[in-house]
């Protein structure tokens, strides 16, 4: 994979007249703007041939993930974030100040060199720390188009609203941005709403739909859990650093009930704390119808599987739900941000999962083991939700593809790009 902006990609430069695009995404943590960005990315190499994607991203571990043939990264140093809000490296020993400034250059040097006639910015609009307005400028004067893309809910607006406005994020739109694609419908959030955004900025909002996710290839060597052979619900909290107390809520729901008609498989995410990780084991030793995997990079492939998912309701998971049409217990997280309630409020609302209070997941509160144990036993009760889809709802693909492609077949020959 390319993890350097310099020679391997100055090498392909100049070897195809097809697209070129650049998707940045910051990924502080977690693996849901990874997950996104890849969909989006493979999406567009197989409806095109001659397309070129280069994806930035500070993920730990996206060399986890197949790409199509046409994709390619760019891994810059990665940040996490702490408890009390704030953020430092992942693995370097440099100030925070001094990797903002590496991955800056390495920005800018990726975007000087791949010359993208369309730029894919993933939810921050500056960049972490304003990292990426640079490469904004510069490829705004080079005459890249520009979208930023959002998922379907960002957080309350109480919270987004001053958020924005201490990143200077709106007045980005108004200077880099062409487009703004939020990645699903406005009968189930409209992130922007509670802006009072000037006609032009409304004007370029399209709401393509959710993205529809498909099974990946299979490896052959995959081996599953044996518990998997017989009926099981699938509990996933994505890339597991802020999963822990769901976990604990559904190994206590077998402990307290083991005449739970399915078994339970668990994956941990690959950031769950080891101390954590390593109770749960201990616990799981007790219950004959539980086990666990750390991380699955094809984790479509358990939930088709599956009788149905508990989860947290992150934007990617909830896009999986639908798109495989799996019965779904959605327990949302409420901190630090209230997205993940948002959503499933909303969906709940709609018919399309089923929901359990995210304050249950909070430090210190109190888990009823038979509230978890109840839902689960009736969650292959619930109607697929698919009965209760709305028109569009997981044309997001579709749309971004369409719309590229127009784009393209607008444009100037791009066989003419100077490779200097």
């Amino acid at each position: 994979m390319l993890h350097d902006p310099g020679e391997r990609l100055a090498d392909r430069i100049g070897k195809t007249a097809g697209p070129r695009i650049l998707i940045y995404s910051h990924d502080t943590f977690g693996l849901g703007h990874l997950r996104r960005c890849r969909a989006i990315a493979n999406r567009l190499v197989k409806a095109r041939g001659d397309v070129s994607v280069v994806i930035i991203s500070g993920s730990p571990i996206i060399g986890s993930f197949e790409f199509g043939d046409g994709v390619d990264y760019v891994r810059v140093p990665g940040v996490v974030k702490l408890p009390d809000g704030n953020y430092t490296t992942s693995s370097l020993s440099l100030d925070l100040e001094e990797t903002v400034a590496m991955r800056e250059a390495i920005i800018m040097a990726t975007a000087r060199t791949l010359k993208p006639d369309l730029l894919i910015v993933d939810k921050e609009p500056t960049g972490f720390r304003d990292e990426l307005l640079p490469a904004l400028a510069h490829l705004k004067d080079a005459g890249t188009r520009i979208v930023l893309g959002l998922r379907d809910v960002l957080d309350e607006a109480t919270t987004l609203v001053p958020e924005w406005e201490r990143k200077g994020a709106i007045e980005a739109l108004k200077r880099y941005y062409d487009h703004v694609w939020v990645y699903g419908l406005p009968a189930i959030h409209e992130p922007l709403a509670a802006f009072d955004l000037p006609p032009e900025i409304a004007a370029r909002i399209l709401y393509t739909g959710y993205l529809r996710r498909e099974l990946p290839p299979k490896p052959q060597s995959t081996r599953y859990p044996r518990l998997t052979r017989e009926p099981f619900v699938l509990v996933t909290t994505g890339g597991g650093g802020d999963g822990e107390e769901l976990i604990d809520w559904v190994l206590s729901a077998y402990e307290a009930d083991p005449t739970i008609p399915v078994g339970a498989l668990l994956v941990f995410g690959p950031f769950v704390h080891r101390d954590r990780r390593d109770n749960f084991v201990e616990r799981m030793a007790k219950l004959p119808k539980v086990d666990a995997i750390t991380f699955d990079a094809k984790i479509e492939h358990l939930m088709s599987r599956s009788e149905g998912i508990v989860a947290m309701g992150g934007y990617n998971t909830f896009c999986e739900i639908l798109s495989l049409d799996k019965r779904a217990l959605i327990v949302p997280r409420r901190t630090p941000r209230l997205e993940q309630s948002i959503r499933a409020e909303r969906a709940a609302g709609l018919g399309l999962v089923s929901m359990l209070d995210g304050a249950h997941l909070e430090t210190g509160a109190r888990r009823d083991p038979l509230m978890m144990a109840d839902a689960i036993r009736n969650l292959s009760a619930r109607p697929l939700p698919s009965a209760a889809f709305p028109a569009g709802l997981l044309d997001g693909l579709e749309t971004i593809e369409r719309v590229t492609r127009g784009w393209f077949e607008a444009a100037p020959a791009l066989a003419e790009r100077s490779p200097a």
